[in-house]
């Protein structure tokens, strides 16, 4: 049976707070990103966050071409899940190529943000607010 290299693609899970995005590259002629099945554009409606992906991308030195880039992303606000989204195209790019890892970790791309929200602590109000306290 012949395998064909047509719709080869190559998969990564970028992960920020609760946002989880599983994301998918595929060489192509023209650089398109897609976000559960609509554009990043469409998609992300602040210039802000599409840079986010778009810079990962930009990256000197990278030797980066034109992909289609598919991402199904879950959970968290529109921030984190752009970040998520950014996370995975890093790691899909250096599944590809391991030359791109040096360029891309020096940008910082390939740094997953570990911060969260702290959980909630009984006798408190929230993780760390206390009662107003009262000497009666």
């Amino acid at each position: 049976m012949a395998t064909s290299t047509k719709g080869v693609y190559i998969e990564a899970v970028g992960r920020r707070k609760t946002a989880t995005a599983r994301v998918r590259i595929t060489p192509a002629a023209k650089t398109t990103i897609t976000v559960n099945d609509k554009a990043h554009d469409e998609y992300f409606k602040h210039l802000s966050l599409q840079g986010v992906l778009a810079a990962v991308l930009e990256t000197k030195d990278a030797g980066i071409e034109n992909y289609t880039i598919t991402a199904k992303v879950l959970g968290g606000g529109i921030s984190s899940q752009a970040d998520a989204i950014k996370l995975g195209i890093a790691r899909a790019l250096v599944k590809e190529k391991e030359a791109r890892r040096i360029p891309l970790k020096r940008e910082g791309f390939l740094k997953r943000d570990p911060r969260a929200v702290e959980r909630k602590k009984f006798g408190l109000r929230k993780a760390r607010k206390r009662p107003a306290w009262s000497k009666r």
